[in-house]
């Protein structure tokens, strides 16, 4: 039998909705509801053909929890052993993903302890296409997510913080952090991140790999979740070679007809591959000033030597100013609080679409937003809390002008790359921080809710993710025994041009000897 609510309850939610519902009225919405609740629940109870799970095919190991001792630095959630075709691009290849990231069989959990012992039934898109093409994939890693705030310096994460490993008393950045220490151990050949202001490329800049946020859209989203406006987010490879990544991106990027958001620009496959080793000669590259505001003299040293060994290898270097890239990141974060708010109420991923929806993520994520909302991250509470207060002061139109304004700040960019190749600037201006232990509660919500590393780590990173340019993050050496790291931006669609940059300068410098973790 179905259930009905109570009349408090129904009044409560009226009220929720700025409704002063009477009693005589609630008895008759009470009739009704209950009426289209029956009707749903009939609907759920009967059998309908539905479209199965996407997944690759074949039986697989659930896999296991490695051990501290197995797993010194923190970098993985889960270990497996899942064997792609055999033949492919990625043959050969060891593969891992960010824990957001749908694996079918084995347990997912966004970072938060609130989701042990949810494993999802489908694969996502990156995950069944790399399996196709040839791809073992060895598990899933540990990031800050849903439960996050250490991965900038705050002690909230369920799982505790990845070590950085040139240096563990260092940050290694968010929320990506798991699959950068793998890849920095050597312990995983490509390592698929996430990224909505700088969650692929800040790990990737604070321990020496390369990460790359490919064009909006370019690789499909399906499968991979978060809890903010769609609309920023990002899945890309992360690797130790641009050649390594560039076949990430081949064997994965595409339409899949599952990522509502992938346009008609987005082609059905993508070839990096073929132009990677053709070199730079002639390329124009922009180094944009304002990427170097307040950044270190460590910084900003190594940067300028990258780009004057891009020079030599016949790369024309001028200097751009982009006034807008200061201001992208505080559009992005008008986007961001009401966009947060709107996944909730929504539903995880979303609505509208005619795509295949994860009914038991959605339904797991649901529950703990209903049940547990304390056990979530602080900064995702912060952000939806802000979106309610926009949306009642200001009646929607923050989102609305964030999204509007955001064809502004994409010409500022391409007006720039009009008469260049591609820009550069610092990935992050600050090397890995120091990790500072918070002390307290105070200390803590403070450091999860905006840590003063938060707002120089995403200076340079936040505003690719406003725009969907391409941006890939490449180390250009170690100073004082961490690394340091150039960030190139694109056209978009050109991601296969900054891949050629990072083989180009990858294999004009001892990339191993000051960038590889000492055994």
């Amino acid at each position: 039998m179905h259930r009905v609510p109570g009349l408090e309850d129904i009044e409560s939610v009226a009220a929720s909705m700025g409704l002063a519902m009477a009693r005589e009225d609630t008895v008759i919405y009470q009739k009704h509801i209950g009426r289209l609740l029956g009707g749903f629940d009939t609907f759920l109870q009967e059998r309908h053909d539905e479209t199965m799970p996407p997944r690759f095919p074949g039986a697989r190991s659930p896999g296991a929890r490695p051990a501290r001792s197995e797993d010194q630095h923190n970098a993985w959630m889960w270990k497996c052993h899942i064997e792609g075709s055999g033949t492919g691009l990625l043959a050969g290849k060891t593969v891992s993903y960010k824990d957001h990231t749908a694996v079918a069989g084995m347990p997912q959990t966004f970072g938060a302890y609130a989701l042990e012992g949810f494993v999802p039934d489908y694969d996502a898109t990156i995950v069944s296409r790399a399996l196709e093409a040839g791809a073992t994939v060895t598990g899933k890693n540990v990031m800050n997510g849903l439960a996050g705030g250490f991965g900038f310096g705050g002690a909230s994460g369920d799982y505790e913080r990845p070590l950085n490993p040139h240096n563990p008393n260092h940050l290694t950045g968010g929320s990506s952090s798991g699959s950068a220490v793998a890849l920095a151990l050597g312990e995983v050949d490509i390592s698929f991140g996430g990224d909505q202001g700088g969650s692929i490329r800040i790990p990737a800049a604070w321990t020496g790999t390369i990460g790359l946020k490919p064009t909006f859209g370019l690789v499909s989203h399906f499968g991979a979740g978060f809890g903010s406006d769609q609309s920023i987010d990002y899945v890309g490879p992360m690797a130790m070679t641009a050649e390594d990544c560039a076949i990430a991106l081949d064997a994965v990027a595409g339409y899949d007809g599952l990522d509502p958001r992938q346009g008609r620009a987005v082609p059905d496959d993508y070839d990096s591959l073929s132009t990677l080793g053709d070199g730079i000669k002639g390329l124009r590259i922009g180094v944009v000033d304002e990427g170097y505001l307040n950044a270190t003299e460590a910084v900003t040293e190594s940067v300028n030597a990258a780009i004057d060994t891009l020079a030599a290898l016949g790369a024309v270097v001028t200097r751009v100013s982009i006034p807008l890239h200061l201001k992208a990141g505080a559009a992005q974060a008008a986007l961001s609080a009401e966009g947060s708010l709107a996944v909730r109420q929504t539903g995880f991923y979303g609505t509208f679409a005619k795509t295949y929806y994860p009914a038991d993520t959605i339904a797991a994520i649901n529950r703990v937003w209903e049940s547990q909302p304390e056990s979530l991250d602080h900064r995702g509470t912060l952000n939806a809390i802000a979106g309610v207060y926009s949306k009642r002061y200001f009646g929607g139109r923050t989102y609305a002008k964030a999204q509007n304004s955001r064809s502004g700040f994409v010409a500022a960019y391409d007006a720039a790359l009009a008469d260049v190749d591609i820009l550069v600037m610092p990935t992050t201006i600050t090397q890995a921080p120091l990790f500072e232990p918070p002390v307290g509660r105070e200390q803590i919500l403070e450091y999860a809710l905006l840590g003063s590393a938060v707002t120089k780590a995403v200076n340079n990173t936040q505003p690719f993710n406003f725009t969907g340019h391409p941006a890939l993050a490449l180390p250009t050496e170690k100073r004082g025994g961490l690394p340091v790291s150039i960030q190139l931006v694109g056209r978009m669609f050109e991601d296969d041009l900054l891949l050629r940059v990072a083989q180009a300068y990858t294999g004009a410098v001892p990339f191993s000897d000051y960038i590889a973790v000492n055994p």
